[in-house]
């Protein structure tokens, strides 16, 4: 089998360093059944290693002057090497275990073997286990990791399922009829417009948008690289820190209903609040508002190929010294805005706009660690969102007690949060550069103590928020007036 590697996959690919890796991973914990526990877990490292990889999971990248880039099959597979098992000492508390994480976390995987490792983790304490799953983007987005991760469990105590992700067969795409010379020319000619149509609405709304800051007319909606600089954007380096924080879920909405927004806006001011928080206590107070890059899924319902199909949407936060209450109100109309803009594209064009902000990124990055005078990064961190099972789930009878992304850093965003719910409670997975984002436990501490602020603020009376995202046509004078209610 060989394939072309599509075009957001291989900007994984080309753009992977030493220091800037680009696999995600997650780290799923699990309470063992009162017997048989180490058994158990023996039991799911064989059943792994005796697993048949299928594609893309069996599949190395091949990069030749003769042609594009191309997946082609594997010759051979260790799986002894894909699926490791290491047993902590005695007495390992939570946070050896995240460092180990972490440590598992920062090297490059082998592009010489398929793009994928498992390390599945026993010892921890009160009688639990871990899988620490690695996997190179250029196959997998949160999206169609989570699907696969869920299918490879069960919703019973009593089943035994041992069956890993990698081996899963979800999708059955149909079979494309080869095309002529003629067809090949016509594709090529039309990605190339859709991708020259994308970065010239990607330079236009850039500049539009400083015109308009200058012009003290601000216009709304996504808006890359306008991020100050901070402790996030310095130069990414090999070492990570990472968190973790569970908050339930019903709460979260609640909170955001009765503040007028969604559980992603409440999500983004938690985060956001708790950053403004980190960077004073670290005595680097950012000076304007923070700039979010959230990807936007492009899948449809029940996609579920094993590929990257997202598009992205950098949206500035609430003000430095706003109160937790205003920042709910400012994040709910950026966000509003962001999306208005967004859903306005194509699926085609928003794809390549991903593509080519992604693209504008990599290259700022560069450009940055000579001189930080002239560029901006796109924004100050990743924040993502990915539902999980609203059933808890079980693997070998072990259930599942939490689900933590572990994603990618890039492109001078120096912190990635990702979010995935699971059975009542949202999970965070917090990963930064560990050489700028020190003892990064005290952010998630800093997210845990703004939530707890903003769910007493939407319990007081008279809190609704003040402003709502109005839509893109609605009259100048409306659209600044409500702006200016959420300064």
């Amino acid at each position: 089998m060989s394939r072309t590697i599509p075009t957001l996959d291989l900007m994984f690919l080309l753009t992977e360093t030493p220091n800037s890796p680009k696999h995600v991973g997650v780290v799923m914990t699990f309470k063992l059944p009162p017997a048989g526990g180490s058994r158990l877990v023996r039991e799911i490292v064989d059943a792994y290693r005796a697993a048949a990889p299928i594609s893309p999971f069996n599949l190395v990248p091949e990069f030749s002057i003769k042609g594009m880039p191309r997946w082609q099959v594997a010759g051979t597979l260790d799986m002894d090497y894909h699926v490791q098992h290491i047993a902590l000492p005695p007495d390992t508390g939570y946070e050896q275990f995240l460092k180990l994480v972490e440590a598992l976390h920062e090297p490059v995987l082998d592009r010489n073997r398929p793009g994928f490792r498992v390390h599945v983790i026993e010892g921890l304490p009160d009688n639990a286990f871990a899988l620490y799953l690695k996997i190179h983007h250029a196959i997998i987005d949160g999206a169609s990791g989570v699907m696969r991760m869920n299918a490879s469990m069960s919703e019973t105590a009593a089943s035994r399922r041992t069956e890993p992700f990698y081996a899963i067969d979800l999708s059955s795409p149909k079979p494309r009829p080869s095309k002529g010379f003629l067809d090949r020319v016509k594709a090529l000619q039309s990605t190339t417009l859709k991708q020259t149509i994308a970065v010239k609405d990607l330079y236009l709304g850039i500049v539009k948008k400083q015109l308009g800051r200058l012009l003290a007319s601000p216009t709304r909606g996504s808006e890359p690289f306008t991020a100050p600089r901070t402790p996030m954007n310095e130069p990414i380096r090999t070492p990570r820190s990472f968190a973790t924080l569970t908050l339930p879920l019903a709460e979260m909405r609640a909170v955001g209903k009765a503040l007028g927004g969604t559980l992603n806006d409440v999500a983004a001011t938690i985060v956001d609040e708790g950053l403004h928080r980190y960077l004073g206590a670290l005595g680097k107070p950012a000076a304007q508002p923070l700039v979010a890059m959230c990807p936007v899924s492009l899948r449809e319902e029940g996609d579920q190929e094993a590929t990257t199909k997202v598009t992205l949407m950098c949206v500035p936060l609430g003000a430095p010294a706003a109160s937790v209450h205003e920042r709910m109100a400012q994040v709910v109309a950026a966000f509003g805005s962001a999306k208005t803009e967004v859903r306005a594209m194509s699926k085609d064009t928003a794809m390549m706009y991903g593509i080519s902000a992604f693209a504008l990124a990599e290259v700022e990055a560069e450009l940055s660690q000579y001189s930080t005078a002239v560029t901006k990064p796109m924004a100050n961190f990743v924040l993502s969102n990915v539902p999980g099972s609203p059933h808890p789930l079980y693997l070998n009878g072990a259930q599942l007690t939490g689900s933590y992304p572990i994603s990618a850093l890039a492109a001078s965003m120096g912190l990635n949060v990702t979010l995935t719910s699971y059975a009542g409670s949202m999970d965070f997975g917090l990963v930064a550069n560990g050489m700028s984002m020190t003892h990064l436990p005290e952010l998630a501490r800093h997210t845990r103590e703004a939530f707890d602020d903003l769910r007493a603020a939407a319990k007081r009376p008279g809190t609704e928020p003040k402003v709502k995202s109005l839509p893109p046509k609605a009259p100048a004078k409306r659209r600044a007036k409500a702006a200016a209610k959420g300064a």
